[in-house]
């Protein structure tokens, strides 16, 4: 486990405030004791702004498997916008963490399951019947047309037809554009 969050790349810019070392030195000890391991923090970014009766942070953390987390916080006091900025990611690190712990839980491999037992009888007026081969129901002639994917994409869109069968105009192959369950497009090109 990561205990701490070592060698975090940190920004800060202020927006009419000057970055004092204290500031510098308080955000980068909150975020150093951030030490949950999942998601890893890559780069931090805080922007402290301040106007007339507000102070506000926001944290911006880029994180490992392309994980965005960012969170803002206004206060009348810098140190507690950014102790509520810091508070409000480490609970969005837990929901991911907890996320993925659901999702990828171990699973007991060593348990036993016990079925109970069925005795299958046959029947005695049982005949075995010999297997039919398959045999052609229907052929349809399909005219084969040269066109591009895209024309064939559209004149999906415009039929209720499952499939086309065309010539495609780019690699001069038999290509078929069939339509998916989730209502997109596949396309299946021979392999030779």
């Amino acid at each position: 486990m990561q205990i701490a969050n070592a060698q975090v790349s940190l920004r800060i810019t202020g927006r009419h405030v000057a970055i004092t070392e204290s500031l510098r030195n308080f955000i980068e000890d909150k975020l150093r004791h951030l030490h949950l391991d999942y998601p890893r923090i890559i780069e931090a970014h805080a922007i402290l702004d301040v106007e007339k009766y507000r102070q506000s942070c926001e944290l911006v953390l880029h994180c490992a498997n392309h994980i965005t987390i960012d969170a803002e916080e206004e206060t009348t006091d810098m140190y507690a916008a950014i102790d509520g900025a810091v508070s409000k990611v480490a609970q969005q690190m837990r929901k991911y963490k907890t996320r993925l712990m659901r999702s990828h839980r171990a699973r007991n491999r060593d348990e036993v399951r016990h079925f109970d037992e069925q005795v299958i009888t046959v029947p005695v007026d049982f005949q075995e019947r010999p297997e039919a081969e398959p045999t052609v129901v229907h052929t349809e002639r399909y005219p084969v047309k040269p066109m591009y994917v895209e024309e064939a994409v559209l004149q999906m869109e415009m039929s209720q037809k499952q499939f086309v069968v065309f010539l495609n105009a780019q690699t001069q192959k038999i290509n078929i554009l069939h339509r998916r369950n989730d209502q997109s497009y596949g396309l299946m090109e021979p392999a030779f």
